[in-house]
């Protein structure tokens, strides 16, 4: 007869100066590759619930449907390869919550929308997004439609210039008139403007002779 055994479904694990405790050998799972398998469907949401998952890939099936929008609770993952599918939709707001993530591979797919914006999502290169034609958004070099500058028409042009020119005139007939009114309305101004403008051209007329007497010096020497 066999001795009475007890058994406990926990184990304690140190992982990079870290410990865990486990209820389930299930949450040991560090690392998943079944990348290159055909395998086909939506990615299994018990796939999310392993919070200690350090990489995960999955590059090279037949999946569909969206990235699940948990999974941001990944807080572990270090490395997520979801390239080559044929997932869809947008990029989960939820992955920017992934502050560990050193490696991203969201390649070849059919993701649309933008890349979210402000995050250490922008700092893997444009291989991790590519083959996405309905991605858009840093760091890919398509624009999204609501970044996309508004060319004016050729009639907004033609209007723009028109009331550009109307200014100028305006401007010009204020101003023209401003300073004549006042010379008209006023003696003493009237007398000291005409007096600046004398010594104005007295004072031309004197540079000017110089400078001729200058070159005709030159001319003869």
């Amino acid at each position: 007869m066999l001795p009475n055994f007890s058994y406990v479904d926990r184990a304690l694990v140190k992982w990079k100066r870290r410990e865990f405790e486990f209820k389930s050998f299930l949450g040991l799972v560090k690392s998943i590759d079944l990348s290159s398998n055909k395998l086909s469907g939506e990615i299994p949401k018990e796939v999310i619930d392993l919070l200690e998952l350090v990489s995960l890939n999955l590059s090279r099936n037949n999946l569909t449907g969206l990235i699940p929008t948990r999974i941001g609770q990944l807080k572990s993952l270090e490395i997520l390869d979801l390239s080559q599918n044929q997932l869809f939709g947008e990029i989960p707001t939820s992955l920017v919550e992934i502050s560990g993530l050193s490696v991203l591979d969201l390649s070849i797919n059919n993701l649309s929308g933008e890349i979210p914006q402000g995050t250490q999502l922008q700092t893997f290169d444009f291989d991790s997004y590519k083959g996405n034609p309905a991605l858009c958004g840093p760091p890919l070099q398509k624009k999204c439609p609501k970044d996309e500058i508004k060319q004016d028409s050729p009639t907004d042009s033609i209007d723009g210039n028109m009331w550009f020119y109307i200014s100028i005139a305006l401007g010009f007939i204020v101003g023209f008139w401003g300073v004549c009114g006042t010379l008209l309305l006023n003696n003493s101004w009237r007398y000291a403007y005409f007096q600046f403008l004398n010594k104005i051209r007295d004072w031309l007329y004197v540079i000017i002779a110089i400078n001729m007497a200058r070159i005709q010096r030159s001319l003869r020497s």
